[in-house]
């Protein structure tokens, strides 16, 4: 059986590993994957209003949906490297937990 969890249980354990991931990975694959730009703009957006949400949950509706246009669904490219897929499983967790 598996866990589902929480959006305020993922944001917890998903935030700190994504702020780490999210600009090493753009720095490396942003030049050949120019979409991980937007990644990164709408990844800094999402945190910035769940900072400033405080306790409430943030409206998130309209970063994720563009997450996952720009993403595909959030299909990781065949030619990156696993610290670009452990961002885009990530962000998915995060995006299935606001939305479970």
């Amino acid at each position: 059986m598996s866990t589902k969890l929480t959006f305020n249980q993922a944001k917890d354990k998903l935030i700190k590993v994504l702020e780490q991931y999210v600009p090493i990975v753009s720095r490396v694959h942003g030049g050949s994957h120019p979409e991980f730009y937007e990644v990164r703009k709408l990844f800094d957006a999402i945190r910035a209003k769940i900072k400033e949400a405080g306790a409430n949950k943030a409206e998130l509706n309209d970063e994720f949906a563009k997450l996952r246009e720009i993403t595909n669904d959030y299909t990781v490219p065949g030619d990156v490297c696993e610290s670009y897929e452990a961002v885009y499983n990530m962000l998915a967790e995060l995006d299935k937990a606001y939305h479970g």
